[in-house]
């Protein structure tokens, strides 16, 4: 089991995947298109083009996970856009959960990040 917690790195591809890779097309992506090393430990994210499935990719130390859900009815209606035109955009552990459950994360009132200046 692979726990998110606020401390790991989230990255969210804005544009769909190729849901046909596996781990090691999904880590081509990563390095090719993002320009970003899949063994850093960062959490990627990628949906599928009619908005149905999600995959998880994070490398642990060990090896990859590879985590899917496919939405049984429905589709995923919000999904964040990069700034910018860049094709990955950052997330908070708490905006993920919302995104796995069909949410909006802009909706949703959390508390402020603290962060020790």
């Amino acid at each position: 089991m692979i726990q998110i917690t606020p401390q790991m790195r989230i990255l969210v591809a804005v544009e769909p995947a190729d849901f046909r890779k596996g781990i090691d097309g999904l880590a081509q992506l990563c390095r090719n298109e993002f320009d970003r090393d899949p063994f850093c430990g960062a959490v990627f994210v990628f949906r599928n083009k009619r908005k149905t499935a999600i995959k998880a990719l994070v490398y642990d130390g060990q090896g990859f996970w590879l985590c899917q859900k496919r939405l049984s009815a429905g589709k995923f209606k919000h999904w964040p856009g990069g700034g910018d035109g860049e094709a990955l955009s950052e997330c908070a552990a708490h905006e993920l959960a919302i995104l796995l459950r069909g949410g909006n994360p802009d909706d949703v009132v959390t508390a402020p990040v603290w962060r020790k200046v």
